[in-house]
């Protein structure tokens, strides 16, 4: 497993590497397939920052969660959260399939009358 921490027109500092790396960690606990997450620190704009974290799964799987804010930890937070939710929807769907939830209106009755 692959955790890459960059950063465009802004020094990335250990505090924040580190805050990354965590956030990046907690994300594999939803996903075993998970190969590589990337996460792109971007401070171009003159006060607004950027975060996209990129994650990529076997069977060609890619989950993107982007934020943007004034503060870069919550930024972060942020992103995360949205790629859990992403991964959990992925995970529900993919479990459901094979077999759709039949609605009771839906089900006949097999006893004769």
């Amino acid at each position: 497993m692959i955790i890459t921490v960059t950063g465009r027109h802004l020094e990335v500092t250990e505090a924040i590497r580190r805050h990354a790396n965590e956030k990046a960690q907690k994300i594999l606990k939803y996903y075993d397939l998970i190969k590589e997450i990337e996460v792109i620190l971007d401070g171009s704009k003159a006060k607004q920052k950027y975060v996209e974290i990129i994650v990529n799964a076997e069977h060609r799987n890619m989950f993107v969660g982007s934020e943007a804010g004034d503060d870069l930890y919550a930024c972060i937070d942020l992103a995360t959260h949205k790629l859990e939710r992403q991964i959990t929807e992925h995970k529900k769907r993919f479990r459901n399939r094979k077999h759709p939830a039949r609605s009771r209106n839906s089900a006949k009755p097999s006893g004769r009358a």
